[in-house]
């Protein structure tokens, strides 16, 4: 048996990372990680309105910490993960890969590369529609504010990486 694998899937909001990793996670017989999932289960009742996206960034990082130690539980049994953490920042993607490459996986990126007006589309349909992959609500200013933060992935760290062109 080869060693497991820890997907990692990327691309800014709106990318179609979630319904990427749902299909993922199937192929590879994986347990997927959704970090917006996790935010929205376990703060929803707590969320405040008008939520400032620092509020939401903040619990994501607080279930990122516990989404790694079950991925690394995983990982010691030797099954597969699909992490779907928005993870925006070079920095942050580093410090994921640091992390990953501590455990025995092979870590495998995948970067979703979709236009802006393509992904603003998906993003409004998945706020009206509020179904399936939709965990809460992305307004205009916050679609524009985690745009204007996404640093797309650097060809260094696109080496190996299966890479997903879209709009």
């Amino acid at each position: 048996m080869g060693l497991p694998t820890l997907h990692f899937v990327c691309g800014p909001v709106g990318a179609g990372k979630t319904t990427y990793a749902i299909a993922l996670a199937e192929s590879t017989k994986a347990v997927r990680f959704t970090g917006d999932e996790w935010v929205a289960r376990l703060f929803a009742k707590d969320r405040p309105d008008p939520c400032p996206l620092e509020w939401t960034l903040e619990r994501a990082e607080r279930c990122r910490g516990h989404i790694y130690q079950v991925a690394e539980q995983l990982v010691a049994r030797d099954v597969n993960a699909v992490l779907d953490l928005d993870l925006p920042l070079q920095d942050e993607r580093d410090a994921f890969r640091s992390w990953a490459m501590g455990t025995r996986a092979v870590v495998k990126m995948h970067y979703l590369d979709v236009g802006r007006e393509t992904r603003l589309a998906r993003v409004q349909q998945r706020n009206q529609e509020r179904a399936g992959t939709y965990f809460f609500e992305v307004s205009p200013a916050m679609f524009d504010k985690l745009d204007a933060a996404f640093e797309p992935p650097t060809d260094d760290e696109l080496y190996g990486a299966m890479i997903v062109v879209d709009g």
